[in-house]
């Protein structure tokens, strides 16, 4: 499985990386990854006319997409399309920071859950 991590780099710069999810325990219900401690979790609803100019992320969380998609542009220009049930780990909570975009003026359901 899986994970867009969106990071920052000693200059301030962000970028995207991908994360494999590490399977430590595999049995009838599936595999399963180690336990990640989360402080809370939040629910969001975002327009379709979302459209946040660049910014750092508020604190370290995962983002798991439920319906719709956002596009995200980082410092160094790479641009991705992050879909329904795909999940991204952001971390640039300093530096140049990201460009967020709702896509093709759908309204997107998403969970937020903060991490240390």
């Amino acid at each position: 499985m899986r994970i867009h991590n969106l990071y920052v780099d000693e200059h301030g710069e962000t970028h995207f990386r991908d994360i494999e999810v590490e399977w430590v325990t595999e049995g009838p219900g599936g595999k399963m990854s180690a336990m990640i401690p989360a402080t809370g979790i939040i629910f969001r609803a975002t327009p379709g006319t979302y459209d946040y100019a660049w910014h750092p992320a508020p604190r370290r969380q995962y983002i798991i997409n439920l319906d719709g998609a956002v596009k995200i542009t980082v410092s160094d220009g790479e641009t991705r399309v992050i879909g329904p049930g795909e999940v991204f780990l952001v971390e640039d909570t300093h530096g140049k920071g990201h460009i967020s975009q709702a896509v093709d003026g759908k309204f997107r359901h998403s969970i937020f859950v903060p991490i240390a």
